[in-house]
């Protein structure tokens, strides 16, 4: 005698997957969904640059210079901040690194779900900030004969809700290959952006 699948459950299961993500075609440069609330005197936990394909430089070292430089009535808890904490408290089952965010980059994503919900709400307690800026992926692209440029997919979430207020695709200069001004160009774009 076989065990009969629950269809009631993997119905309920496929609704709420489909809830969170609307299939569409990748975003491109120039893309933004949502609206970027003022961040003026508002906590927000900055977490590292989750995929790296092909970028010359530090992303997360850029993304904290263009970040301060622009957003200095911004309390940034940045991403050295926060390892240091989850260091100091091994309790904490939550990384800032390697999380899953593949999704960002194939559809349009409305809210998000454990697992990468469960992790970011227990390192924004431990930090205790409100919204997470979560840099999904920095990629080099070719442009043209003139060179590579860096595009960038970012995330902005309330931390409680799961839900993404901002999200936005941008790319900087074109650049020679291996030239690292190209991922600072990228990521002043995004601080102009995220900062206006």
């Amino acid at each position: 005698m076989r065990r009969a699948v629950p269809l009631a459950g993997v119905c309920v299961l496929a609704v709420a997957v489909a809830g969170c993500a609307r299939q569409a075609a990748p975003p491109e440069p120039g893309v933004s969904t949502g609206m970027a609330p003022d961040l003026r005197g508002r906590r927000v936990m900055v977490l590292p640059v989750q995929q790296v394909v092909g970028v010359a430089g530090d992303p997360d070292a850029e993304l904290t210079f263009g970040l301060q430089g622009r957003g200095a009535e911004v309390d940034w808890i940045l991403p050295a901040d926060v390892e240091r904490r989850l260091e100091r408290s091994p309790g904490i089952d939550a990384r800032t690194r390697g999380l899953p965010v593949s999704a960002f980059v194939q559809a349009e994503v409305r809210r998000v779900g454990d697992p990468l919900y469960g992790e970011l709400r227990r390192m924004s307690a431990l930090v205790d900030a409100e919204l997470v800026l979560l840099p999904v992926r920095a990629a080099a692209e070719q442009v043209d004969s003139s060179g590579t440029a860096v595009r960038l997919h970012t995330a902005l979430l309330d931390v409680r809700s799961g839900r993404v207020l901002w999200f936005s695709v941008d790319q900087g200069d074109p650049h020679p290959p291996g030239d690292p001004r190209a991922l600072a160009s990228a990521m002043d774009v995004l601080a102009r952006r995220l900062l206006r």
